[in-house]
């Protein structure tokens, strides 16, 4: 078994908290995470919009040809989330993240409100925060799926936050065509 570096594994913990936790939007205004009530496509017969999809797969998909090995489940969140690292990096390696989460909206539990950013890609909302948790050199963008689910994408490389960022952002581009619309 492989290990990942602290960076991913404190934010895959911490996302992992937020699910049982209050969640806070980017205006700072706390919410309990409360029951999802996320309306299914036709594909899907659990509720969840995940339910056909495999985390690990599309994270593999979307960084075909980048030279990560093959993603594994999270030691944090095994059945949600899966993890890679690029290791020829040294200090400079690269842990890539992915998270799907049903029954948590894309804005839910920001940990710095004031370094957020929100947009949209192909008409999709999402929030990137850089440095979450403070942790040097991350970057996360978390994208809504459906009316209250997302898909988390976290990039940990080094100490510039900026190539992270931007990384999260390619990432980010690549899957969103590959999630449930809605």
């Amino acid at each position: 078994m492989k290990f990942r570096t602290p960076k991913v594994t404190l934010l895959l913990g911490s996302a992992a908290l937020a699910l049982t936790a209050c969640s806070s939007t980017v205006d700072g205004a706390a919410q309990s995470s409360g029951t999802p009530s996320v309306a299914s496509p036709p594909s899907t017969s659990s509720g969840n919009p995940f339910s056909d999809r495999n985390q690990c797969a599309l994270l593999d998909q979307i960084l075909s040809g980048a030279g990560f090995p093959k993603a594994a489940p999270s030691i944090a969140q095994g059945r949600k989330a899966c993890t890679t690292q690029k290791t020829s990096g040294g200090i400079n390696a690269t842990d890539v993240a992915l998270l799907l989460q049903e029954g948590q909206r894309y804005t839910d539990n920001i940990s710095s409100p004031d370094k957020a950013r929100s947009g949209k890609i192909n008409g999709r909302p999402f929030i990137e925060e850089p440095e979450p948790l403070g942790s040097s050199g991350a970057c996360s963008i978390s994208m809504s799926v459906e009316s209250s689910s997302r898909a988390i994408i976290i990039v940990s490389g080094g100490v510039d936050t900026a190539a992270s960022c931007g990384t999260t952002e390619d990432l980010a581009k690549k899957l969103d065509p590959l999630l449930p619309k809605g």
